[in-house]
């Protein structure tokens, strides 16, 4: 076995062992489920690329140079076919996706094989960490290999085979892969949508301008980014985005169309279809975040007279990209909406049959107005798989179905996490960002850091470097503690809704902040004064008139961090309002940047506290 890495750089020698340059690139035809090398490039005399038939000239290579069958004067430049690409130049260190485990990844190196004496064969892309150390030097490789080894965690390789690997670079799009490939086309909506989703930028529209409107539409309608979606959407040309709009479910389109500016989605309206057309802007009158707004008007409605029989034909001429049918709802001569009947209800009857004899006439039924929250919550309380949509006369407007409820529940979830500082981001943002998860779990440490270093400017010609330092101790425990306030705020927010008539009311609430910040506070001068007669002598008081000694800059810090830490408490109906004011706004708020606030204000009270003490 040997990898690119291994070949690259080395020297090409002719039949005489004289140098004619070095390794560039290997080009291998695609069309195999391993592909063969089927040319060498090298930088020849004076930089000069040179290409040439790696079967007809090449006669052993190794990891350190490559040996061909000629002398330089007999060489033959060759060039590459329309099923050929370059490995360093069109793979290595590019975005690919891997189709046998739904995800985008970087090549880091690409493992060859050699099936006899000169053959050369690529048997996929290394993905993982030890091909990002061995492209950087062999020996970095072997470092970790015995770290890992002694400390019981090996680092196998993460090998990606040839037929499971999809290019998405322009220019590569129509090379064929592999005689028996994998490619987006023959994977489901939701596995594209999220390889687009991990595409950098500017491959995103590239893989997005390959699929066809079916394709499109049913991957766009599986995106978790809206903006993403529209931008993409933004990038065609607006007959191709019209059709694709077409395609989509009503609540999609409509979800899609809302996040276009006014000009862009009128003109793509206009030209889809008068029915497609005045579905989406039905869909477009109600409110967002309501049930309207996620209900599809493509429902399955018969007369409440009509048989079996008639519910049969009626869904035998449903069109084939009809959205899913769970239930036949049944209307009276004035629209308005008297009975549901089941899909196995109609399996199990006998055609003649009439359907309000097996119906269910005890619905639970939604309002276009209704929150969208409430009514995903409804239909998994009451195990539904659609729920249908009234106006105010009772006549049938549409159905929200399972999966668009799933949806909601999922954002509000997501949401709830953001508030309460967590992520909700998939498992590659975790792994890729565990620095900055580790700031965000300890943003307390580095806000501290920064109060030291405020607090030694702002009393550094009253106290030595010594007393400073002792008395930013407690700036430690008041940022913690600010920080606790928050996690009091959202766990509040999110656990209470103010609609609620049994929610504890906001003057409740401010005396329980009220009160949990005085006690904190005492407890902090408490500890903080018992500290302080270790360090001094008992008889110092919990607040001294003078500042000789660490006892005394201790205890300042101390009861700073007390009034900072009662200041905390005292503002969490501020951080709740603001919570609940962005939510009726629909905008959304990040637990995190409250908290960075939060733990600002506390350093800025402490240092207003000592500045005052000590002066």
């Amino acid at each position: 076995m040997i990898y690119l890495s291994q070949l690259l750089g080395n020297p090409v020698l002719d039949a005489d062992g004289e140098k004619v340059g070095t390794v560039s690139d290997l080009g291998i035809a695609t069309g195999e489920v391993f592909p063969r090398i089927t040319s060498l490039a090298f930088m020849g005399p004076g930089r000069t690329p040179i290409m040439i038939s790696w079967r007809k000239f090449v006669d052993t290579y190794d990891e350190h140079e490559v040996h061909l069958k000629v002398i330089a004067t007999d060489l033959r430049f060759s060039y590459l076919q329309p099923d050929e690409v370059l490995l360093a130049r069109d793979i290595l260190n590019k975005q690919i996706v891997d189709t046998h485990g739904m995800r985008v990844v970087r090549v880091n190196d690409l493992k060859l094989s050699d099936t006899s004496s000169t053959q050369l064969r690529l048997l996929g892309a290394e993905v993982g960490a030890r091909g990002l150390l061995r492209s950087l030097h062999p020996a970095l490789e072997r470092v970790a290999l015995r770290l890992a080894r002694t400390f019981g965690h090996p680092m196998p390789e993460k090998i990606i085979a040839w037929s499971y690997m999809d290019l998405v670079e322009r220019d590569l799009s129509n090379v064929k892969l592999s005689v028996s490939h994998k490619t987006l086309d023959d994977m489901h909506p939701a596995d594209i949508a999220d390889i687009i989703e991990r595409l950098d930028p500017r491959l995103r529209g590239q893989v997005f301008a390959q699929l066809d409107d079916e394709q499109r539409a049913a991957a766009v309608a599986e995106f978790d980014d809206d903006a993403m979606a529209a931008e993409l959407m933004g990038n065609l040309n607006e007959s191709d985005a019209s059709r694709m709009l077409s395609e989509m479910d009503p609540d999609d389109a409509a979800e899609l169309v809302s996040e276009l500016d006014y000009d862009k989605a009128e003109k793509l309206l206009r030209l889809m279809g008068v029915q497609e057309q005045r579905a989406i802007r039905q869909l477009l009158g109600y409110r967002e975040n309501t049930a309207g707004r996620i209900m599809t008007s493509e429902v399955a409605s018969i007369g409440e007279t009509a048989t079996v029989a008639d519910a049969v034909e009626l869904l035998r001429g449903l069109d084939e990209d009809f959205e899913s049918v769970r239930y036949v709802y049944l209307t009276d001569e004035d629209g308005r909406l008297s009975g549901v009947v089941t899909l196995n209800s109609l399996i199990v009857s006998e055609p003649e049959t009439r359907l309000s004899e097996i119906a269910t006439e005890d619905l639970v039924t939604a309002s276009p107005e209704d929150d969208q929250e409430d009514v995903a919550e409804d239909i998994a309380k009451y195990n539904l798989l659609a729920m249908p949509v009234v106006n105010d006369e009772g006549r049938l407007l549409g159905i929200v179905t399972v999966d668009d409820a799933l949806d909601v529940l999922e954002e509000e979830h997501a949401e709830d996490l953001r508030v309460a500082g967590g992520s909700a981001d998939g498992e590659d943002s975790g792994h890729a960002s565990t620095l900055i998860w580790l700031v965000r779990r300890n943003a307390w440490v580095a806000l501290w850091a920064l109060g030291v270093l405020a607090l030694a400017f702002v009393v550094g010609g009253s106290l030595g470097l010594g007393e400073t330092l002792a008395a930013a101790i407690p700036l430690a425990v008041a940022l913690v503690l600010a920080d606790d306030s928050i996690s009091y705020v959202t766990n509040f927010f999110l656990e209470n809704d103010p609609d609620d008539e049994d929610s504890p009311s906001m003057i409740g609430f401010t005396f329980k902040g009220l009160g949990l910040g005085a006690a904190l506070g005492v407890l902090v001068a408490l500890i903080v004064v018992a500290l302080e007669s270790v360090i001094a002598s008992p008889a110092v008081p919990a607040v001294p008139s003078s500042l000789g000694g660490l006892g005394g800059a201790l205890t300042t810090g101390g009861f700073a961090a007390a009034v900072s830490t009662f200041v905390s408490f005292a503002l969490t109906p501020v951080y709740l309002a603001v919570l609940r004011s962005r939510d009726e706004h629909n905008k959304e708020t990040s637990g995190f940047t409250i908290s960075v606030i939060a733990m600002l204000v506390a350093v800025a009270v402490f240092l207003v506290v000592v500045m005052a003490l000590v002066a």
